[in-house]
Order: structure tokens, then C-alpha cells, then sequence
């Protein structure tokens, strides 16, 4: 009886101690799990589209034959034309990235008055045309930081602008000093193009849509150089040579939207794993 006992209180000292033995031990932690992939932006190729609208201005309208008038003073104006264009750019990092683009600035109608003074009388001209261009930049952008997935950036732009003014008519009236009746008359210049440098600034806002697809509102001002008539000539054919009628420094200010699709997917960035073999 007394060897039961002692084999029973022997199987519970055993039992006390693996138990005891089990508690100090530390717990296993659960398994580790891969972080979630990490996307990175590395920049590449993408294509671009834009549409908008202009507001253009012209310094002055300059012509040989008015070069002795004693004073000229003008009020010039231009409608407002679409814009529509297209490009190719690279992305080389977050914050850079360079683009060409080609673009059509439709039809915009010219309207003008110009009150001279010369000597012996006074005159009154009102000038009609219209205007329209296609423009090439080599363009450069700096983004400065994006938040809530909007980013501003600022740029610089150069290339070269074909202007072409159309339908020029120029309808002057002559008071020759009070003396006599007045003498109207009516000059037009043939349809002229004429390739300028230009340049261009640029600033605005960017919205990444999806990872591969980009809305951009912008502002640009845009040099485009000066526009050229042909010589001007009365309505029976009368030409006075070497005449044409130059509009001096023509200048922009656009607002645009427009949209990019990047043609590089993001790339995707996995860890190692936690064991390798060998």
C-alpha cells in the first residue's frame, strides 16, 4: 500500500514540474507575413493631349508708308481662338520631366483702329483680319511636391511659331485739314505665313486620376514674334511696293486642360523573402 502512495505522489511531483517546466517557457511568436508590395514611380515615356482657349494681344501695327506721321494711336484687338495639341514626353523622376508638343491655335478675328495724325491732315483707319497658328516647344517641367494627389509644377518652353494672318483689309478715312470733302479708301493684304521663334512659361496644377493617367490645368504665356501682311494694295490693283503691314510682337495668355497617359506601368517593388534556400 505504502508503494502506491509513494508511486502516485512520485506521478504527481512529475506532473508539477513538466507543468511548471511549460510555463517559463516562452511563447512562439505567429507566423511573419510579407509587407505589402511597394509601388514605386520610376518615370518613362508618356503621351499628352490638350485643348484650350487664347487671349492674345499685339503691341502695334507697323507699316513703311506711316513713317512720317506725326502720331499714331491705336486700339488693337484679337477674339479668342481654341487650342488644340498633342505630345510625347519623359518622365526621367519624380520631379522632372520634359515633353514636345505640337499644336494647332485656331481662326481668331482681328479688329483695329488707328487715329494719325501727318502733316497737312488727320486720318482714321479700321483694319479686319483674322489670325491663326501652329506652334512647336520643346518643353521642360518641374513638379514641387504633390499633395492629396495634386501637383503643382512651373515650366519653360522654346521652338517655333508659324503665323499667319489672313483677309487683312484696312479702310482709311482723310481729312486734309478741314479742307475739302473727306477721301476714303480701302487697302488689302494678300494672305502671308511667316515661321518666328517663340518661347513660352508655363505653370499649373496636375491630378493623378489613376497611377497611369494624369489631369493637368494650366496656364501658359506664349511669345510668338511678329505676323506679316502682303504688300498692301487698293482695291484696282494699285500696289505700293515693299508696304506690308507688320503686327509687332504677338503674345498670348492660354489656359489649358489637359490630360497624360503614361506608357511605362509603374513598377512594383518586393521584398526579398525572410528564408532562402542555401
Amino acid at each position: 500500500m505504502r508503494s502506491v502512495k509513494s508511486f502516485i505522489a512520485a506521478g504527481a511531483a512529475t506532473l508539477l514540474s513538466q507543468a511548471a517546466f511549460a510555463a517559463d517557457m516562452a511563447i512562439a511568436p505567429p507566423p511573419a507575413y510579407a509587407p505589402a508590395p511597394v509601388v514605386e514611380d520610376f518615370g518613362g515615356w508618356y503621351l499628352r493631349g490638350d485643348i484650350g482657349f487664347s487671349n492674345q494681344r499685339v503691341d502695334r501695327l507697323n507699316n513703311l508708308l506711316d513713317r512720317n506721321n506725326t502720331s499714331s494711336v491705336q486700339t488693337l484687338n484679337f477674339s479668342s481662338a481654341g487650342i488644340f495639341g498633342l505630345g510625347v514626353g519623359y518622365k526621367v523622376n519624380n520631379w522632372f520631366r520634359a515633353d514636345i508638343t505640337g499644336e494647332y491655335r485656331g481662326n481668331s478675328n482681328f479688329f483695329g483702329t488707328d487715329r494719325i495724325t501727318y502733316v497737312g491732315g488727320v486720318g482714321t483707319d479700321t483694319y479686319h483680319a483674322t489670325k491663326n497658328e501652329w506652334v512647336v516647344l520643346a518643353n521642360a517641367y518641374v513638379d514641387l511636391g504633390t499633395w492629396w494627389c495634386i501637383t503643382p509644377f512651373i515650366g519653360a518652353g522654346v521652338g517655333g511659331a508659324r503665323v499667319a494672318i489672313n483677309g487683312f483689309t484696312d479702310q482709311g478715312i482723310a481729312l486734309n485739314g478741314g479742307v475739302g470733302p473727306a477721301l476714303p479708301g480701302l487697302a488689302f493684304g494678300d494672305n502671308v505665313s511667316k515661321w518666328n521663334f517663340a518661347w513660352a512659361a508655363h505653370a499649373g496644377l496636375a491630378y493623378k486620376v489613376t497611377p497611369n493617367f494624369t489631369v493637368e490645368l494650366a496656364y501658359r504665356y506664349l511669345d510668338m514674334g511678329d505676323g506679316l501682311t502682303g504688300d498692301l494694295r487698293t482695291f484696282d490693283g494699285v500696289n505700293a511696293f515693299n508696304n506690308p503691314m507688320t503686327f509687332k510682337h504677338i503674345t498670348s495668355h492660354d489656359l489649358k486642360l489637359g490630360v497624360r497617359w503614361d506608357l511605362t506601368s509603374p513598377q512594383v517593388y518586393a521584398p526579398p523573402p525572410l528564408i532562402r534556400k542555401g
